[in-house]
């Protein structure tokens, strides 16, 4: 029976309380069964931790349902837990004294100082992480434009690097052509002076001029052209122009090492070589024309009558043509 009656006994909603703080929580006003519950939530602690237990729960669902209590007793029997019944029951809450109430009135002012003082802490944290939000996007901002100004300064110094790298290219080119056009002067005979320089204090000495030398720096010229017009006619097709001066070069070198070899002054206009490198460039048969080549009465072959080769004027070709191999702006660059 003590067995049955123990089972019985947990399962009912038992609190043990402290029954002399029981009676000061229900003095101020409070039920039974709210005041059971906080003693029992709170750990029998004291009067003020029950206090606020009740304030915080107040809107609970369950606040007001009445449990059991029981003070420190052990329970043997069914009749033993019939007769704590009594005590389940709430009595009408006792008139409390003014000092009571105002005790009451107190803490409760006390727990909600403490709870206006908690959101007030709150409020304050809140606004300070929100000055840090704001901080720290600031500082990324700025370090978001200093990143941006940094680059735009890298990329100015990178563009003036490149156009002070050109400027020095441009004038290595120049420098490049008029070294190329006083060798020219030099192989030709002709005085390295340029003529729009030299000293004309003396307008009634006039220099004799030599027809023969002034038809072949003309002719020169042509055969520059011819090749800066090749070039820029197949412009980005480097290697083919490359393999049409080489081709040209061979040409003109044969005649010059073996002159009096006719099968040097010779080429034939259908030969596959002859047209995959030379023969199908616009300018490339124009050239050795100006070497001295000449098609033949069937336009078969080119011929360089032997009568007719010019050495000085197939060195100036060959002087040309590696020039053109050797400068990467030969025809790109206005001279």
């Amino acid at each position: 029976m003590a067995f049955q009656s123990r089972k019985y006994f947990d399962q009912m909603n038992v609190l043990e309380v402290d029954q002399k703080l029981l009676k000061e929580v229900e003095a101020l006003g409070f039920s039974r069964a709210r005041a059971a519950r906080a003693l029992h939530c709170s750990g029998n602690a004291n009067l003020e931790d029950a206090i606020n237990w009740i304030i915080d729960h107040e809107n609970d669902a369950d606040i007001d349902e009445m449990p059991l209590i029981v003070a420190n007793i052990e329970i043997e029997s069914q009749p033993e837990i019939e007769s704590l019944q009594p005590e389940i029951e709430s009595p009408q809450p006792d008139n409390t004294t003014k000092e009571v109430e105002k005790k009451a009135q107190e803490i409760r002012d006390r727990v909600h100082q403490r709870k206006e003082e908690e959101k007030k802490g709150e409020k304050e944290l809140e606004r300070d992480r929100e000055k840090e939000r704001i901080r720290v996007g600031r500082e990324l901002l700025e370090a978001k434009r200093i990143s941006e100004e940094n680059e735009r300064k890298r990329y100015l110094a990178t563009k003036k690097a490149e156009k002070q790298e050109e400027k020095r290219a441009r004038e290595k080119v120049r420098r490049k052509i008029e070294a190329d056009k006083v060798e020219r002067r030099r192989q030709l005979g002709l005085p390295l002076e340029n003529p729009t320089t030299v000293n004309s204090s003396n307008p009634t000495v006039q220099e004799k001029k030599n027809p023969l030398l002034v038809m072949t720096i003309t002719k020169a010229e042509h055969m520059s052209e011819c090749l800066r017009s090749l070039r820029r006619n197949y412009k980005g097709e480097d290697a083919r122009v490359r393999r049409a001066f080489q081709t040209l070069l061979i040409y003109v070198g044969n005649v010059i090492k073996n002159p009096n070899e006719e099968k040097y002054r010779k080429i034939r206009l259908g030969n596959p070589l002859f047209q995959e490198r030379v023969g199908s460039l616009k300018g490339g048969t124009e050239f050795l024309e100006l070497c001295g080549f000449e098609k033949t009465e069937g336009a078969d072959f080119l011929y360089l009558p032997s009568d007719k080769v010019d050495m000085a004027q197939l060195n100036s070709a060959a002087s040309i043509i590696s020039s053109a191999l050797t400068n990467p702006f030969f025809g790109l660059l206005s001279v």
